[in-house]
């Protein structure tokens, strides 16, 4: 899920930024929002590569749920 929430954020087809735009002031720029959601692409990046490293992250809550 976040592999495909990154790529409603990450340009050129970022629709989530996009829809940013449309309630942004006009002098906010689509450039300025590209690369205002760089670092952010990152992180999520970031925490991917770490979820696949260690799939006990990712499956720790269900383990403790379930048994």
């Amino acid at each position: 899920m976040v592999n495909m929430q990154m790529a409603f954020l990450s340009p050129p087809f970022g629709y989530s930024l996009f829809y940013l735009k449309s309630v942004t002031p006009p002098q906010i720029s689509m450039a300025m929002i590209f690369r205002s959601a760089v670092p952010f692409l990152g992180l999520q990046a970031f925490g991917v590569f770490l979820c696949i490293l260690f799939p006990g992250i990712v499956l720790w809550l269900p383990r403790l749920v379930y048994g």
